[in-house]
Formats: C-alpha cells, structure tokens, sequence
C-alpha cells in the first residue's frame, strides 16, 4: 500500500505539517530533517508533486512552450528534457502552440499563473512581445533554437554547419546548386545556416547556387521541390532540413528522377528516417536529446539563483551517407 504524508509524519514521530513543509523546501531542523528523510528512504514514498505545486510558493514544475508536436527535433529534446528533469525531482508541463506566436505569448503568461518555476521556449522567433512578457513574469526562462543577448540561450552552431555542408557539395564537384530553405524570420534555420553556406560558396567562383524558399512540412517541399526541377533541375539541392530534403526527394521520386545518380540531395537535422531510407540521406546531425538534457540542468541552475552562461552553443556532426553523388 503507498505510504501517505500522515503515515510519514506517524512514523518518524512529527506533525504533518512539518513533513508538508519539508516536502515544499521549508524550514525545518538538521535533526527532523534526518528523520524524515530516513523514513522516506525506509518507505519508499513518493511525494504527490501535483498537490505540492498548488500549495508551494515555488513549485517542481517546469514549462516547455514547443512549436509543435510533430518535430523529431521537439521530440527529442523534450525526452532528453524530460528524463533530466525528472532525475532531480522536477516535473515538465509541455504546452504545444502549432507554430502561432499568439499561442506563445499566451503560454507564457499562462504558464507564470500556474506558479512554475522556470520555463524553456523553442524559440523559431523572438518579438518584443515575446520580451515584454518574459520581463512582466519575473520567472527564468531559456531560449532554445534562438538568441537573445537579454536571455539565456542555448543554440546550436547553425553557421558553420552551414559552410561544412557548402564545402563538403563543393569538394564532389557541384557547381549549378540549388538551395531550399525557410523563412528568414527563423534567424537559426532561416538566416545562419543559408549564410554559412553562402561563406563556403564565395570560396568557389565557378559554383553557382539559386537560393529558393519552402515551408517546413514535408507536402510543402514537394511543391517548392516540383517548381524546381520541372523548371531548370540543378545537379544537387542543399535542403535548411531533413523534412525539406525528404519532400524533395519525393518529388524527384514522382518525376523518376534518380537520387544520386541524376540528382544530389542533402538535410539539416540528422533525423532517425534519414539513416534507413534508401538512399540515406547525407545530413548534419544536432544531438536534440543532449541539448533538451542541458537546458534541464541550465534551467534548474536559474530557479535555484546559480550561474548559468547567457549563450551555450552546441555541436554537429556531418553525416556522409548516400545521397550526394561526385560530379
């Protein structure tokens, strides 16, 4: 049978209140503290952090503000979130916007009503509304994907994967490319990574890139994708994502048009389907779980007032698989 607060309380010989008050992180002394702790490691008990988080001044709870809910990326990280957040006592709130930044600035107000302690917006983009209310609700919060030079953020290196992408089609030999990206109001897939590929190219005055914009489902690649090869089809195009890469070779697929032999492909974003598609899709691979661990501890660091650099910025790895043919 699982243990209660009163059966805690009997136990060690205290009052309720003061198990209760323990619980929430108040004061109490050396000696009860030793007790109490003593009977919950003896017990086994769990704590029901729910009811805790509505009586406690500041509570376990942890906000994530996602885009949305279908991303490998945003699955990623919010397990790796998630199972870190958890190992140090600490329960996550996922609130999904489905890409409305209206949605985003309603969630944090949201989110600070309902007493949480911290919060970590997936940032595509940052507004003065954005900042107005991270101001007005006086609770931690990070940046992950964007930066802001006001909020800690945790990005990752999206310019030099950018140029490593620009080098590695320019060492196969591409010089008619074409590039399909996004939105620049994504600063980070948008604007960094085309002008890290744009640094690569101007190294190469024989190649020749036409730049091209997509949203980011796949359906919408496969029509920027089908405008593309219907009209002046280039020998590769470099994809700002995997999704985008995935619906351009769909679209080449349509056409029959090979992949690499007739037509060279790469990604941003290494997720798992790119590695067991064939041909497998040469990609950079972000480590989004390890980066959803990292924003977990660096939030907790900010609710307990520790230090926390304002601007982490994570890794890559190149992955050379299949999908590039040498010119």
């Amino acid at each position: 049978m699982k243990s209660t607060i009163a059966d805690i309380a009997k136990i060690a010989g205290v009052a309720k209140s003061t198990v209760s008050r323990y619980l929430n992180g108040g004061s109490v002394s050396d000696i009860t503290r030793r007790k109490i702790e003593q009977v919950i490691k003896e017990t086994g008990f769990t704590p029901n952090t729910f009811a805790q988080s509505l009586k406690a001044k500041k509570t376990n709870m942890i906000g994530a503000i996602i885009p949305r809910l279908d991303s490998f990326s945003a699955s990623q990280t919010v397990t790796g979130m998630d199972e870190e957040l958890r190992a140090h006592g600490y329960q996550l709130l996922i609130v999904n916007t489905s890409q409305d930044l209206n949605r985003e600035i309603e969630a944090l107000y949201d989110l600070a009503r309902q007493k949480i302690s911290g919060i970590i917006l997936f940032a595509t983009q940052i507004t003065e509304a954005h900042m107005q209310a991270i101001k007005e609700i006086e609770i931690p919060v990070i940046f992950l994907g964007q930066q802001h030079k006001e909020v800690h953020s945790i990005i990752y290196n999206d310019y030099a994967a950018g140029y490593e992408i620009g080098r590695y089609i320019l060492n196969k030999g591409h010089k008619h490319i074409a590039y399909l990206g996004v939105t620049e109001m994504d600063v980070a897939v948008g604007v960094q990574r085309k002008q890290g590929f744009q640094s690569a190219l101007n190294e190469q005055a024989q190649a020749v890139a036409t730049y091209y914009e997509s949203g980011f489902k796949m359906s919408d690649a496969v029509i920027a994708a089908s405008a593309i090869l219907d009209e002046n089809p280039p020998s590769v195009i470099v994809c700002a994502t995997d999704n985008i890469a995935l619906g351009v070779m769909k679209a080449a697929f349509m056409r029959g048009i090979h992949i690499p032999e007739q037509l060279s492909v790469t990604g941003f974003g290494g997720y798992d389907i790119t590695e067991v598609i064939h041909p497998g899709l040469t990609t950079v691979k972000y480590g989004y779980m390890q980066g959803g661990r990292l924003a977990a501890r660096q939030i907790i660091k900010l609710v307990n007032d520790e230090t926390v650099e304002a601007l982490t910025v994570l890794g890559y790895e190149l992955m050379d698989r299949e999908s590039v043919d040498k010119v």
